[in-house]
């Protein structure tokens, strides 16, 4: 739901701004009023930057029964239509964590859900640490510290719950860069009350399920296959975990299912088109939504297809088990292994140090041999990379072989990591014959140019099997089923 929200500003209003008479006009008018945030000023370039010019967008979903002023929202309404218990549930949790990667040339879209229960070591805005928590308590502790300096201050009513809430954002913003190991370039936040009312305007929503559900906590009472919900319904769907085999994890996968139906219901129906229609979304949006402040339309022009044709794959990051922290249950978890999945999925740089035996991408040096059989895919390949940072090697030509392979000398497996994921070259393994400071990649028959879409996605590496830990990938582009 917060991708169809954030391509609903981003994507719509370009396309609109780019091809309407009155351009400039139309777009002001949808736009005027947007709630903005300035919290992404607090974090950047604490991340390892971008080789190129992809953007990763941060989802934030806050399990708060309050509106934007700190009120709490009706008692009735929260029981009857949010089936969310009362005000006083779920405080400034976000419980709904989506990063997404839009590579620069177009192409396959990359996101991963993050659990909200991973144990990790969470910061505020400047980097200081809070502690080791649950992730999703990183807003609600910084929100907490802000709220009673500023009140003690004097500040009052609604200054001071966005002060506070500013507060949260930069440390969800700032625990997760540093839990991934990649920059954040925009993010947007909704809460409870947002996703009914946005579900209001676009229901009837479709989803389908493999097995019928019944449960008193969410509300959630369907049966078997492809349904349509009203707003009610669609919070109760996404908000289950009681009764799901994975419990928090199916429930992931629920939200991530639910933004692909969404996307592929608003590109079907026509809407990115229609300012009447986008209208009554715009309504809604300004009203319970914040957006980052420094995002241009202009941008996305050219990435928004990508994010409503279907081009998007959604991934939960693994975790390594359960346990009990601070008398809770939590997600344990390996942040070197996280960072290592995120970082070559999204072919981002490495966050470790040369004594860790990482070489700077500036002084890896790429070897390409084509094994691939199409003529001057090397040096194709070879070139691409140089332009992202990378030292120009040799090119060659082995025989046809039917995997891309990608192989590292010492001192480069970062390097190397990156440039699988950018190629969807499998996962990169060390190469005994591979120089220092040397990435070797042999192109297979499988190989196609890393910006092209494809069929489906290559999974990230884990310690086994694709999304071994974390279950299937959910594909954009329809109606996904799910448990």
């Amino acid at each position: 739901m917060l991708l169809a929200l954030r391509v609903a500003v981003w994507g719509v209003s370009a396309a609109l701004l780019l091809g309407c008479g009155a351009t400039w006009y139309v777009y002001r008018s949808l736009t005027r009023g947007l709630t903005t945030s300035d919290a992404l000023d607090a974090v950047r370039g604490k991340a390892p930057r971008h080789l190129d010019n992809s953007v990763n967008l941060l989802l934030i979903g806050l399990d708060s029964r309050k509106d934007m002023n700190g009120n709490d929202l009706p008692r009735q309404f929260v029981q009857t239509e949010l089936h969310a218990g009362s005000s006083d549930i779920g405080y400034y949790n976000t419980n709904t964590l989506i990063l997404m990667h839009i590579p620069a040339g177009g192409g396959k879209v990359q996101a991963f859900s993050i659990p909200r229960d991973d144990y990790v070591q969470t910061l505020n805005g400047d980097g200081s640490a809070q502690g080791h928590y649950k992730i999703k308590e990183a807003y609600a502790n910084a929100y907490t510290t802000a709220h009673d300096k500023y009140a003690a201050q004097g500040v009052k009513g609604a200054d001071l719950e966005a002060r506070s809430r500013e507060a949260g954002r930069e440390a969800t913003l700032s625990t997760v860069q540093q839990f991934t190991g990649v920059p954040i370039d925009h993010f947007a936040e909704v809460n409870l009350l947002g996703f009914y009312d946005i579900a209001k305007v676009l229901q009837p929503i479709t989803v389908c399920l493999k097995h019928p559900v019944k449960d008193r906590y969410s509300g959630a009472d369907f049966p078997v296959g492809v349904q349509q919900l009203n707003a009610r319904q669609a919070l109760a769907f996404v908000r289950q975990r009681h009764g799901l085999d994975a419990g928090d994890l199916d429930r992931t996968r629920r939200q991530q299912a639910f933004i692909s139906t969404v996307t592929h219901q608003l590109k079907s129906a026509g809407v990115w088109g229609s300012p009447a229609k986008l209208q009554g979304l715009f309504d809604v949006v300004k009203k319970d939504v914040v957006l980052d402040s420094s995002w241009n339309v202009l941008d996305f022009a050219q990435q928004a297809p990508d994010l409503t044709g279907g081009n998007v794959v959604f991934h939960t990051l693994p975790i390594e088990g359960f346990g009990i922290r601070n008398r809770e249950d939590v997600n344990l978890v390996d942040p070197e292994k996280i960072k290592s999945i995120v970082q070559q999925a999204f072919g981002a740089p490495g966050s470790a140090s040369p004594s860790a035996g990482t070489t700077a991408v500036s002084s890896t040096t790429v070897d390409v041999i084509n094994g691939n059989g199409a003529r001057g895919a090397a040096s194709d390949v070879l070139s691409s990379l140089v332009k992202l940072g990378y030292s120009a090697g040799t090119t060659g030509n082995t025989a046809t072989q039917s995997a891309t392979t990608v192989r590292y000398g010492a001192g480069a497996q970062r390097a190397a990591q990156q440039i699988a994921g950018r190629l969807h070259g499998g996962t990169a393994a060390p190469g005994p014959a591979v120089p220092a400071g040397h990435v070797v990649v042999t192109l297979g028959a499988d190989y196609t140019h890393p910006d092209a879409p494809t069929s489906s996605a290559t999974a990230p590496p884990s310690s086994g099997a694709p999304d071994a830990d974390s279950g299937p990938a959910v594909k954009a582009g329809g109606v996904p089923c799910v448990n």
